[in-house]
């Protein structure tokens, strides 16, 4: 005689059960780590609205995978990569938007600036700078007009870094209140 098959309401509940342990966990994780995936996803996407659609839809996968999921020490890594996955996935099948106007935008072209008035702003610039100290006038003519470094500048004198910065410093002030240079700005 075979004895019957009995599901117990305990047996019967356990696939109910296991589903609100992980459903509590899965909230638990997104309560302590939402705002800091918010912030990944803010900077995967220029618009606010379009990274927190961009987070949901990552929780969502992370969700569906979420008893699949070994190591509950690596879900930000899993869900980062959700995010990045998705993202990529949005930008391959983005739409480009087309919008009819009356007409054409044109580029603004800027003038090209006057050989003369470029000329005249060089030469009332050196007369500055010539008139700076001999030692705040080779450290700005080694940085500005040899191109080289603090680092660099500071070798070739035989100064310390802070000094050629401190004294780069005061000569560009004096550059700035210097009356010739004045009416060009």
């Amino acid at each position: 005689m075979t004895t019957p098959v009995c599901t117990s309401a305990a047996t019967a509940a356990e696939p109910t059960t296991a589903r609100f342990v992980s459903y509590a966990s899965f909230s638990s994780y997104v309560r302590a780590r939402g705002p800091v995936l918010l912030r990944t996803a803010r900077s995967l996407t220029a618009n606010p609205s379009d990274a927190e659609d961009l987070l949901q839809t990552a929780l969502t996968k992370t969700y569906v995978a979420w008893e699949r999921i070994e190591d509950h020490r690596a879900l930000d890594g899993y869900v980062r990569r959700a995010l990045l996955n998705t993202r990529t996935s949005q930008w391959r099948k983005r739409k480009v938007d087309e919008f009819a106007c009356e007409e054409l935008p044109e580029r603004e072209i800027s003038p090209a600036p006057d050989p003369a008035e470029r000329q005249a702003l060089h030469d009332a610039m050196w007369r500055a700078v010539l008139k700076l100290p001999d030692r705040q006038r080779a450290m700005v003519v080694l940085r500005y007009y040899e191109d080289l470094s603090e680092a660099q500048t500071a070798e070739v004198l035989g100064v310390s870094v802070g000094t050629v910065k401190s004294a780069v410093s005061r000569a560009l002030g004096k550059l700035r209140e210097d009356p010739e240079l004045s009416p060009m700005r």
